[in-house]
């Protein structure tokens, strides 16, 4: 890559930055009410988008060879009761991954 294409790329990757950076302010101005379905959006992608990475983690998961998929469904309880109980999703987050890790790694070897 020649110094022109790498000076090229980070330009469009700047443009590009602060490009979706902005549009939201072009787009809905402070003075303008919201549209609805944008505010539905707001609302309904979040647990959709949880939902959807659920589903891919365990794509993988074999009931019937391995750990049997206990250690996924161990960090999936950890983290719903601790969000239910703390209303913490970094908390919740954190402390799964890190008894997922120890159980992947310690416990099912």
């Amino acid at each position: 890559m020649t110094s022109f294409e790498m000076v090229l790329t980070i330009g469009a990757a700047c443009a590009a930055t602060v490009l979706t950076r902005a549009l939201p302010f072009w787009a809905f101005p402070a003075g303008r009410e919201t549209p609805r379905f944008v505010r539905y959006l707001g609302n309904a992608l979040p647990g959709a988008v949880f939902g959807l990475l659920v589903v891919y983690c365990l794509k993988d998961v074999s009931l019937f060879t391995g750990s049997h998929g206990i250690p996924e469904a161990l960090g999936i309880l950890v983290a719903g009761g601790l969000y239910l109980w703390r209303r913490n999703m970094l908390l919740s987050i954190f402390v799964s991954t890190a008894l997922y890790m120890v159980l992947v790694n310690l416990v099912f070897v």
